[in-house]
């Protein structure tokens, strides 16, 4: 019992499978059509809005990394990025920056990150959450490491 597999199981079951395959992959293509369209829309805004290289800097108040990201990041950033505070996003409006982090942030290890957009190019995102998992242990190497590319890229 479970999950209908085509490996496994009776003719019946592969012709289900194949059957539900054939189905169902006009939506699958039509979703994946959508994600690429709104990517590539969303690229065009603010390829279009900001002309030069975009930053959004995302964190949140953890005590893990608040003081430190507070004190060493967020001043040299200065007008160079867009800062979103997590733990405020209750209260974002949409906007390009957070649709920015929504489209390109991802879904796992997105807190603390940054998000460098350039134009004609992908985004290129440094993520800072395993780096400050070990900054939490006494090791700042990573997060040292992370932060001194988003600073190259962005020329601080």
């Amino acid at each position: 019992m479970g999950i209908i597999s085509p490996r496994d199981g009776s003719p019946a079951s592969k012709a289900l499978f194949t059957c539900l395959v054939i189905i169902l992959s006009p939506l699958l293509i039509l979703a994946v059509f959508i994600y690429l369209l709104w990517g590539a829309i969303l690229y065009l805004a603010i390829w279009l809005t900001f002309r030069k290289q975009f930053a959004v800097f995302v964190y949140s108040n953890s005590p893990t990394w608040k003081d430190y990201i507070e004190s060493e990041i967020l001043p040299r950033l200065g007008e160079r990025a867009v800062i979103l505070n997590w733990s405020e996003r209750r209260n974002w409006k949409t906007s390009l920056p957070v649709l920015a982090f929504q489209t390109f942030g991802g879904y796992r290890n997105f807190n603390p990150i940054g998000i460098v957009i350039r134009p004609f190019r992908f985004a290129k995102t440094y993520r800072f959450f395993e780096a400050f998992k070990e900054f939490k242990h006494g090791d700042s190497r990573k997060v040292e490491k992370v932060k001194s590319e988003l600073f190259e890229v962005l020329g601080i």
